[in-house]
């Protein structure tokens, strides 16, 4: 009677553990997804439509929360990601931000961003704007050149929307004063409403659902060009810019210019982009997090990726459909993309450095 009262609790353990390994990861948890930007803002509108749908194919069917945590060109977010964050694998990061500053300072970074854990990132580009009233008055784009007294608004100096910003400028040979140091990019939006800066830029989902609908339409502002997709070897129209009627920094310069760009500002440029673009959005864990919790994602992020309401909304919303790079490479793209020759990272903060400076 023993054995086999022995040999029922042996099965019925076995089953039991049987059970648990084959239940999905995320079952019965509440997973965070942390935006490193405030909300409302294009990192925050892309995060919220991210964490909807990973929230419906993610198996085990989780709770899915969204935290914002602003600060400092988005590396607030990313640090408490590192440094603060559960790593059972039920905070993940939807950062943006992040790719340059840490390739550019990573010694000075308070955790290796190479630790962290990437299950997927999304190319992306930025799209550039100009207050209408600027002196003498823009009624083209090709009038900034002429104008005076223009204020460019940025983040950070150091982070690659404001060296792309002065990269442009700087080529284009515009009068500007540089102002740095905004929270976001909906303080910065706000102090373009207002008249207190007069050049800034965006990514699309920003652009599409804020800025368009908003000064452009009503004419207070004027749409001047985007960045071309770079890898490196030849460049490419990014997918979020389809539909605007604007064309690239490369060929808005030439159309000014008569020639093509070229020189150490040109090659700066393009060093950033490689780095920036190549990584503008970035879906990460922190470090040390367990293969399965990636691996859930990453599937969930393949299964939405094919779901036609997630297209429809994502057009809806941002005006194109994210596209993200997933797999067990992105660990090797990621390294790759974030590393770069010291000699190039020292040309580009010593600039950082000499920002406002003359």
């Amino acid at each position: 009677m023993r054995k086999m009262l022995a040999c029922a609790f042996a099965v019925a353990t076995m089953s039991g553990v049987a059970k648990a390994a084959d239940e999905p990861f995320y079952k019965g948890k509440r997973v965070t997804v942390l935006v490193n930007f405030a909300s409302a803002g294009p990192t925050d509108i892309e995060g919220r439509l991210f964490a909807k749908f990973l929230g419906k194919h993610l198996a085990g069917k989780p709770n899915i929360i969204v935290q914002n945590m602003d600060g400092a060109g988005g590396a607030v977010g990313t640090n408490f990601l590192g440094e603060i964050a559960p790593r059972d694998g039920t905070m993940v990061g939807y950062l943006s931000g992040i790719a340059w500053r840490h390739a550019s300072v990573k010694e000075k970074a308070r955790v290796d961003i190479l630790s962290y854990n990437f299950v997927a990132y999304q190319p992306g580009t930025t799209v550039y704007y100009a207050r209408a009233d600027i002196a003498p008055g823009l009624k083209k784009p090709a009038d900034i050149v002429k104008g005076e007294n223009i204020v460019i608004g940025g983040l950070s100096a150091d982070s690659s929307k404001d060296l792309l910003l002065r990269l442009t400028a700087d080529m284009l040979g515009l009068n500007y004063k540089y102002v740095t140091g905004y929270k976001s990019n909906s303080a910065a939006r706000l102090a373009f409403d207002r008249g207190e800066i007069s050049l800034f830029s965006e990514s699309p989902p920003g652009y599409r659902s804020v800025v368009e609908p908003g000064v452009i339409a009503l004419g207070t502002a004027v749409p001047l060009f985007y960045n071309p997709g770079w890898n490196g070897s030849r460049f490419a129209e990014p997918s979020q810019v389809r539909g605007l009627n604007m064309p690239s920094f490369d060929k808005f310069y030439k159309e000014l210019k008569g020639k093509e760009p070229s020189g150490e500002l040109w090659e700066a440029y393009k060093r950033v982009l490689a780095t920036s673009s190549a990584m503008q959005r970035m879906i990460v864990f922190p470090p040390n997090v367990s293969p399965q919790a990636m691996q859930a994602v990453r599937d969930a992020i393949r299964a939405f990726e094919k779901d036609p309401e997630y297209e429809a909304e994502a057009e809806k919303l941002v005006g194109f459909v994210p596209d993200y790079e997933t797999g067990e490479d992105v660990q090797e793209d990621v390294r790759r993309a974030l590393t770069i020759k010291d000699e190039e990272r020292d040309w580009l903060m010593n600039y950082a450095t000499r920002a406002g400076k003359g």
